[in-house]
């Protein structure tokens, strides 16, 4: 069980009245593991986020430098867009030189909760796969903390045996971090060292209360491969890693797959609830059809609402450049607009902010596009269309004169 006095009464309290939940219940929930608080104090102009069973839907962002593309302002620009379009949390998956500089720029630049995957770090400064690669991970696990990281991605529930799995696969892997632990433990002939030195890593995270994200190195890349037998083992796994988690009074939330055919996500989502303990889910979309590349943050926004519908928690956006290249700002506006719109479809559906629904429709009712803008998701956009519409018209140019509201 998670002790609850890891938060702060005044984050209960704050988080309480954004959720419309009692301190009392959401306590409780934070206790059983089945709600999340991001929350280390480390990052001082932090504004906790909850996550989980009760709560509003969240949003995160991927962002970073590649080995190929690395421009650090950049990526503190995609922060500022985050930040304008309120995105619940930002995920640094930076590869590639001054990941720390990079890192420690983005937290003292923002409120919004942030992520990163420390083994991504350990592996570009260890291209050599060392055997002891584990004193580096709990150096750079530890150096994270410091920095105020709220959140990190663990792929503890990949092993040895999950490995010939795969080999019936279209596409062996997707997730970055499953494929340097496989190259890894094939080269050493070890179990996943962050299997092994599970324990050490629940110590530095719950030392600076950094939530555990137990990521799915053997999530399927293609609807072709879902649900296969490589994926639900490693999810079974996660589920005792979960366990172990709440024993040491560690926050710990589980990574779904990326790639899941519509009809099969209900199916996904129930698993990981049974097999995980009821922990929270964090999905990346899922995508559910492999051939639209330039829209996929349709094809996963699609998923993500029906996962949400069926008890995922947090929606890992994707932006309209993914399988392309890494994200400019506007596939990242792109990809949080799309996010956004399923997060609040699903709070609607659960009775959550359908009040600015209301003020929107009110505004629509009376063509008042001044106050329209103010409750429009993108105002980017809505401008955009607006400069169509003559200034003296009260009116859209759909209809003109033959408008239904006139």
């Amino acid at each position: 069980m998670i002790k609850s006095n890891i938060i702060a009464d005044s984050i209960y309290t704050e988080i309480s009245e954004k959720e419309d939940v009692s301190v009392d219940a959401l306590k409780k929930l934070v206790e059983s593991g089945e709600v999340v608080i991001f929350n280390n104090q480390n990052h001082k102009n932090l504004k906790p986020v909850a996550v989980g069973k009760g709560m509003k839907i969240k949003i995160n962002a991927n962002i970073g430098i590649s080995p190929m593309c690395s421009d650090q302002e950049k990526e503190l620009a995609k922060v500022r867009l985050c930040e304008e379009y309120e995105v619940d949390a930002i995920m640094d998956l930076s590869l590639g030189e001054n990941i720390r500089q990079l890192r420690q720029n983005i937290i003292n630049s923002t409120y919004i909760p942030v992520g990163t995957v420390p083994l991504y770090e350990c592996f570009y400064y260890h291209k050599d796969y060392p055997e002891n690669m584990i004193d580096h991970f709990l150096k750079i696990l530890d150096e994270s903390g410091q920095d105020g990281v709220d959140f990190v991605v663990i792929h503890a529930g990949l092993l040895q045996e999950h490995l010939e799995l795969v080999k019936s696969r279209i596409i062996k892997v997707t997730s970055r971090g499953g494929s340097l632990l496989m190259k890894w433990m094939k080269q050493n002939n070890k179990e996943n060292f962050l299997y092994t030195h599970f324990d050490k890593i629940l110590q530095i995270c719950k030392k600076y209360n950094m939530t555990i994200s137990l990521g799915d190195g053997m999530r399927p890349a293609t609807v072709i491969d879902e649900t296969d037998a490589a994926q639900i083992e490693e999810l079974k796994n996660i589920g005792d890693l979960i366990l172990r988690c709440r024993e040491a009074g560690v926050q710990a939330l589980v990574e779904g797959p990326g790639h899941i055919p519509f009809h099969k996500i209900k199916e996904n989502v129930d698993l990981q609830k049974k097999y995980c303990h009821n922990a929270p889910f964090y999905v990346l979309g899922p995508l559910v059809t492999d051939i639209a590349p330039g829209y996929d943050h349709i094809t996963s926004a699609i998923g993500a609402t029906m996962a949400a519908h069926c008890g995922a928690d947090f929606l890992c956006y994707v932006t309209p450049a993914e399988h392309i290249s890494l994200p400019d700002l506007e596939d990242v506006r792109e990809g949080i607009v799309a996010f956004k719109i399923a997060a609040h479809a699903i709070n609607i559906s659960r009775g959550k902010d359908i009040s600015r629904d209301r003020k929107m429709s009110i505004a629509r009712s009376t063509v008042d596009w001044e106050t329209q803008r103010k409750y429009v998701i993108d105002k980017t956009k809505f401008d955009k269309y607006l400069q169509r519409v003559p200034q003296d018209v009260k009116v859209c140019t759909m209809c003109g004169d033959f408008c239904a509201l006139k």
